[in-house]
């Protein structure tokens, strides 16, 4: 039986928005914004919240329960809880990281069935009468923790008739603004509306990082709305990167390097190719994991992966990796590369920090925030740094590599799922008296 936020003794009541969560199921493995708003939709759902949902008819009111059948279906669509060994993709990295096969891009399953569920869905969720929002319950919260459809008036036109439903939006990032060039022009051109517009209509701001939050508030400041409220709750790594696990055994005695999020420009991925190509072709290149799906303006990442001779028994493609299979991949790898050009969080060196994987990374303020001293700090245009540091980490003697487990262990880098939780609840019920 689902207890309410009432009966829990937590406050206010939550309209939470699935809109872009009941869709996910076309990806076969979670991004980092899916993490967050899987996580917080379980919580909020169990808890009693209403789902609101994009329909043919506009945004609606839904069933609790039908929202979480859906988030199940989605859970094993990214086999979150399999087991490692059972996850072909993970089995194909395998298999290149030791010289078998022949494809350097590894792709998850049938794509067909992937759409077919999702089509499923959309056809589910887009066709329900349900209720209409202005049947929220009094004086609740509209939580949207991805964005999605913010940047459209008529999506949040309902709310103008409920004064008494604060909307809280989570703030991943404000990089679309400060950084256009790494993003298509329609989401360079989009992600400026929602920002303006959750700026105008928000009573409050849960921010991923304290990064995040200072250029959020100052971006506020800018728009009149000095007296915004924002929280800062840093997302945490899933339970399984905390779990201790031994090296896999059946990736003993090689040694690979593991790059993990959606190919695209910000994420660098052209430093790390133009690297490994230096290293190969002076007879010294371990394997490089490239674990996430291609994304956006990546055509000349892309045509390295198909056309350069050097990469191509080098570098493994690995799009749709569970993240149990993640997680096994990283008890056995030399380090983490996330040599990114900007980030709102940064989501992987979280994960390979719980997991006890050396990280080297860009010297980026938000991972100095969430890391510490922990990671390897290098410029992220420094390609003979990085270049080097892949080589000193690549020795079972690093001297290099010690020290980055020294500086790992000695601190505490993780956030707790109920931390985040507890963290977001408290300033909802903030809100209410506001």
């Amino acid at each position: 039986m689902v207890q309410s936020r009432a009966e829990r003794g937590l406050t206010p009541p939550v309209v939470y928005d699935v809109t872009r969560l009941v869709t996910r199921g076309l990806n076969s493995a979670p991004n980092g914004i899916d993490r967050i708003d899987f996580l917080l939709a379980r919580h909020f759902l169990e808890s009693g919240a209403t789902p609101l949902a994009c329909t043919a008819l506009g945004p609606r009111l839904a069933d609790a329960g039908a929202a979480l059948a859906t988030m199940d279906a989605i859970e094993s669509c990214w086999r979150e809880n399999a087991d490692a060994t059972a996850d072909a993709v993970y089995g194909s990295v395998v298999d290149r990281i030791r010289g078998r096969g022949d494809a350097s891009r590894i792709k998850s399953g049938s794509g067909v069935a992937r759409v077919l569920r999702n089509g499923r869905a959309l056809r589910d969720w887009g066709f329900r009468l349900g209720r209409s929002p202005g049947d929220a319950p009094p004086g609740s919260v509209y939580l949207n923790a991805t964005q999605f459809l913010l940047d459209r008036p008529w999506y949040v036109r309902w709310l103008a008739s409920r004064p008494d439903v604060k909307p809280v939006a989570f703030v991943h990032d404000l990089l679309p603004l400060d950084h256009p060039e790494f993003f298509q022009p329609r989401e360079a051109a989009l992600h400026p509306r929602r920002i303006r517009n959750i700026c105008r209509q928000a009573a409050g701001v849960v921010a991923a990082s304290q990064t995040v939050a200072r250029r959020f508030e100052a971006y506020a400041d800018e728009n009149g709305r000095k007296d915004l409220p924002i929280c800062v709750a840093r997302p945490p790594a899933a339970p399984v990167f905390t779990q201790r696990i031994d090296a896999p055994e059946e990736l003993a005695g090689v040694d690979y390097f593991i790059a993990c999020g959606t190919i695209e420009p910000r994420k660098n991925h052209l430093l790390l190719l133009n690297v490994w190509r230096e290293l190969a072709a002076n007879g010294a290149a371990p394997k490089l994991v490239l674990v996430g799906k291609r994304g956006w303006l990546n055509q000349n990442v892309v045509d390295m992966l198909r056309r350069c001779p050097a990469l191509r028994d080098n570098v493994i493609e690995a799009g749709g990796l569970s993240t149990p299979g993640l997680r096994r991949l990283m008890a056995g790898a030399r380090a983490l590369l996330m040599p990114s050009f900007g980030e709102g969080f940064g989501l992987p060196v979280a994960e390979a920090l719980a997991a006890g994987l050396p990280v080297i990374a860009s010297d980026l303020d938000v991972f100095r925030e969430i890391a510490g001293a922990a990671p390897e700090y290098l410029h992220p245009l420094d390609g003979p740094g990085w270049s080097q540091a892949v080589r000193d980490y690549l020795s079972q003697e690093s001297s290099r590599r010690a020290a980055a487990m020294a500086r790992m262990e000695a601190g505490e880098f993780v956030t707790s799922p109920q931390a985040f939780l507890a963290t977001v609840d408290s300033f909802l019920t903030s809100l209410r008296g506001a």
